[in-house]
């Protein structure tokens, strides 16, 4: 038995979105009487972190601290209309639709505040904690609180805002029909190690180092989770994950996921990551969002490092101890590739 290592790597470049029929996202962002903000969306959270981006978002472009803006995520008969939580679309389609509802509603609130303290609204500043006052005269100001009091009691007003983010069409090249399906991309490189034993077939992970450029991380720390956990859904889905020879009927199929092979926490390697920004020139704050992409460079840079360990080229996923068993023995014998 000898075990081989070897190194893969593997680059992307990912649409942001869909764009068939534009793509569309609408966002409603309104305030209470305590000066608290509510986002309203059909856009689901499937635990990307959409409602902890969108609510930054909202809050920036309004000037109110984080802490008072709620994201409500109703339904599509409820909430404004969204094509959907999918296409790694989140942070720039629906980040844009929140941003221009968050800046309507901001005009509201500042000719409001205006009126209360007789000045023009040209002439105001949020300070990012609450209050609104005047350019040069922060002496003279007025809490967001009691400006969403005087709006709605006083003066008769709804601090409130629509916002909608369509993709523009794009323009087409009358010779050749060609077109551009994206308004932005993210990207991405991958360098995957492997172990793979000669023996059983076994490919296990030895570490992975990645490098994303995905606009601008609003939220650091989400990125870097999301990131970290897409990568080894790629991994599973490289290595583990597949429906056969149940699907599509899954009657003597797995029952639970004590069954349904998955990695678990003695197959996690360690994962070095940049994350490189640029920001995207329609994107929320620059923002494009990771989305689906984290796991998408793993696949082809786990196939190459099999490849590079013992010489067998792999593409039927997902890359089971016995398709590495076959192939070696099909090509007589492991050849494994020169590593640089």
């Amino acid at each position: 038995m000898t075990r081989h290592r070897g190194r893969g790597i593997a680059s992307i470049n990912y649409p942001i979105g869909m764009n068939l029929g534009g793509d569309p996202s609408q966002a409603l962002v309104h305030s209470n009487p305590s000066g608290k903000f509510t986002v309203a969306l059909s856009s689901i959270d499937l635990g990307q972190g959409m409602k902890s981006v969108t609510r930054q978002i909202c809050a920036e472009t309004l000037g109110v601290p984080v802490e008072d803006v709620y994201v409500d995520t109703a339904d599509s008969d409820t909430g404004p209309h969204c094509m959907g939580s999918f296409a790694s679309r989140g942070t720039h389609r629906v980040g844009n639709a929140v941003m221009a509802a968050a800046r309507e509603a901001r005009g509201v609130m500042m000719e409001a505040a205006a009126e209360e303290l007789e000045v023009n609204a040209a002439d105001l500043e949020t300070d990012g904690r609450g209050n609104i006052h005047v350019k040069g005269a922060p002496h003279r100001s007025i809490s967001t609180k009691d400006v969403a009091i005087a709006a709605q009691f006083k003066q008769g007003k709804t601090i409130s805002g629509r916002g909608i983010f369509l993709v523009p069409l794009s323009e087409v090249n009358p010779e050749t029909g060609e077109m551009s399906p994206a308004t932005c991309y993210a990207h991405a490189c991958l360098v995957a190690e492997v172990e793979v034993d000669d023996e059983t077939g076994e490919v296990a992970m030895v570490r992975m180092d990645s490098a994303y450029e995905l606009g601008r991380a609003l939220n650091p720390r989400l990125v870097e989770q999301q990131l970290v956990g897409g990568a080894w859904m790629g991994v599973s889905h490289a290595l583990y994950e597949t429906p056969e020879p149940y699907y599509p009927e899954p009657v003597h199929g797995p029952r639970d996921f004590v069954e349904y092979l998955m990695p678990g926490p003695g197959d996690i390697c360690p994962h070095d990551i940049a994350v490189l920004e640029r920001p995207a020139p329609d994107g929320p704050f620059g923002a494009k969002g990771p989305g689906e992409m984290c796991a998408n460079p793993v696949l082809p840079a786990i196939a190459n490092a099999i490849f590079n360990a013992v010489g067998v080229r792999i593409d039927d996923l997902p890359i089971t101890p016995e398709k590495v068993l076959r192939a070696i023995k099909a090509q007589g014998g492991t050849r494994p590739q020169a590593r640089r």
